[in-house]
C-alpha cells in the first residue's frame, strides 16, 4: 500500500493532497468512482461497510470476495486496472451483532475482519467502538483499544496465512460518527479534543504492542476524528476550520499518521479543500453519492413520463416507495416523525436510507426498465434542461452523450469532481 503511505507522507509534509474514501455498492456510483479515477489518472480508494457486506451477506446479500469480483468487473467494464483500486473495509467490528453478548459479537468480528483480508481488503478500519448486550453503555477507551488490537491480530493472521506476509494499513479511533449520518436533528456539535487524541492514540499503540503487533501499528495511517462535520435528514454542519486549529495541529506529535474524517458529505466545496489542508486527509463519503444518483434516477422518471404512456413506465418513484414501506427495517426508527414528514424524510432525507432499497429485485427491476426505455428513445433537449439542467450543459457542450446512463454518472460525478479536486497534490 505505498499509495497510501506517499499521500500520507505528502499531506503531512505540504499540507496538500488527500484521497477520498466511496462507501457503496451501488454499479453506477462505483462506475462512475472509477471513471472519475480513470479520468485523473489516481487510484481509487472503494469501501464496503460491515453492514453492506459481511461473511452473512450484509444488506445487499454480498460476501467480501463477492464484493471484491463486483467492483472488479466494473473497473474490467471501464479500461480501469484492477490493481488501481484500493478496497477498504469500513467499520469493521462488532456493528451487525451488538445485540448479543461481547464475547459472541467478537468472535463474528474476527471472522468479519479476517475474511475480508483474506478476500484481498487493504484497508481496514477497526471499530470497535459499540457497546455489545452485556458491555456498559459506553466503553472505556482501554477496552476499545484492547478489541481493536483482538481484530487486527486476526486480520494480521489471516494475511500471512493467505499471502505469506501483511501489507494491509489500518485505520483506528473511537469518535467514529454513525454510519450513514446522524439519525436525530443535530443541535450542536463537539470537535474531539487534543487530549481524546492522545488517550485514543497511547491506548491503543499499548495494546498493539500487548498482542505483539508492533509491525502493525507501523500500518497505521489514520485516526477517525471529529472535525465538525456532520448532517442529519435537512441540515448539514458545515467544516469551521478556526474551531479545528488545535486538533488539525496535533496530528503532527504522531508521526506518519493522518486524520480520516467520516460523514463528510454535502460540505461546501471549499470544506473540502480546508479539511484536506488541515490533515483531514482521508474524506469519506457514501450517502452523497447515492443521493445524486437517486436524484438521477428520479429526474429520468419525470422525463420518462413525458414521453411514454403508462402502461410502459417503469414507476421506479412508486416501487421504492412500496418497497420502503413492506419492509421498514431500515428507516422506521431513523424517521420518528409525523406521516407528512416521513414521505418526506423517505424519499429526500440528506441522511438517504432510500439507499438501503436499490438492491431489492423490484427496484433493480424497475431501474433498469427506466434506463431500457429511455434508451431506446431520444431523449429531447429541452426536457434534460427542465429536470438536469447540469447535465445538459454537459451534453451541449459534448462532454457526454445524452443517454440514461451517461446523465446518471454524470450527475454522480458533480460530486467526485469535488472531492478529487480538494484531493489533488
Amino acid at each position: 500500500m505505498n499509495e497510501i503511505f506517499e499521500i500520507v507522507a505528502a499531506n503531512r509534509a505540504n499540507n496538500k493532497g488527500g484521497i477520498y474514501s466511496v462507501c457503496c455498492a451501488q454499479p453506477l456510483v462505483v462506475e462512475a468512482a472509477i471513471e472519475q479515477a480513470k479520468a485523473d489518472g489516481t487510484y481509487v480508494l472503494i469501501e464496503a461497510t460491515a453492514n453492506q457486506v459481511n461473511q452473512f451477506g450484509g444488506y445487499t446479500g454480498m460476501r467480501p470476495a463477492d464484493y471484491m469480483e463486483f467492483i472488479g468487473k466494473i473497473a474490467d467494464k471501464a479500461g480501469f486496472p484492477r490493481n488501481r483500486i484500493i478496497p477498504g473495509g469500513d467499520h469493521l467490528g462488532p456493528v451487525c451483532w451488538v445485540a448479543e453478548g461481547s464475547v459472541a459479537a467478537l468472535e463474528k468480528a474476527k471472522e468479519l475482519v479476517s475474511v475480508y483480508v483474506k478476500s484481498g481488503f487493504k484497508k481496514i478500519h477497526l471499530d470497535a467502538s459499540m457497546s455489545c448486550s452485556d458491555d456498559p453503555v459506553a466503553l472505556s477507551d482501554e477496552t476499545v483499544a484492547e478489541r481493536a488490537a483482538m481484530l487486527c491480530a486476526a486480520a494480521e493472521s489471516a494475511a500471512r496465512d493467505t499471502f505469506g506476509k501483511s501489507d494491509v494499513v489500518y485505520i483506528i479511533g473511537t469518535e467514529v460518527p454513525p454510519p450513514g449520518g446522524a439519525a436525530e436533528l443535530i443541535h450542536d456539535l463537539e470537535l474531539t479534543s487534543v487530549e481524546r487524541v492522545a488517550q485514543t492514540m497511547e491506548c491503543h499503540k499499548a495494546a498493539f504492542e500487548r498482542y505483539g503487533l508492533q509491525d502493525a501499528w507501523s500500518r497505521v495511517v489514520g485516526l477517525v476524528v471529529q472535525p465538525g462535520v456532520e448532517f442529519d435528514h435537512t441540515n448539514v454542519v458545515d467544516y469551521n476550520a478556526g474551531r479545528a486549529v488545535a486538533l488539525s495541529q496535533c496530528i503532527k506529535q504522531y508521526p506518519n499518521i493522518v486524520f480520516e474524517a467520516h460523514s463528510t458529505d454535502y460540505q461546501v466545496h471549499s470544506s473540502y479543500a480546508q479539511l484536506v489542508a488541515d490533515h483531514f486527509a482521508i474524506l469519506k463519503v457514501g450517502p452523497q453519492l447515492t443521493y445524486a444518483m437517486r436524484e438521477a434516477l428520479f429526474a429520468l422518471s419525470y422525463i420518462e413520463e413525458q414521453l411514454l404512456p403508462k402502461d410502459q413506465l417503469s414507476f421506479l418513484r412508486d416501487i421504492l416507495e412500496d418497497e420502503m414501506q413492506e419492509k421498514s427495517v431500515y428507516w422506521k426508527k431513523f424517521y420518528v416523525v409525523p406521516p407528512l414528514k416521513e414521505t418526506l424524510y423517505r424519499q429526500y432525507s440528506y441522511s438517504d436510507r432510500i439507499r438501503y432499497y436499490w438492491n431489492s429485485p423490484r427496484v433493480e427491476g424497475a431501474v433498469q426498465k427506466l434506463l431500457d426505455n429511455l434508451k431506446r428513445i431520444e431523449i429531447p433537449l429541452p426536457l434534460i434542461s427542465q429536470f438536469m439542467p447540469v447535465q445538459y450543459d454537459a451534453v451541449r457542450n459534448k462532454q457526454i452523450q445524452a443517454d440514461p446512463e451517461s446523465l446518471v454518472k454524470h450527475k454522480i460525478m458533480q460530486v467526485t469532481k469535488v472531492y478529487s479536486d480538494a484531493c489533488a497534490k
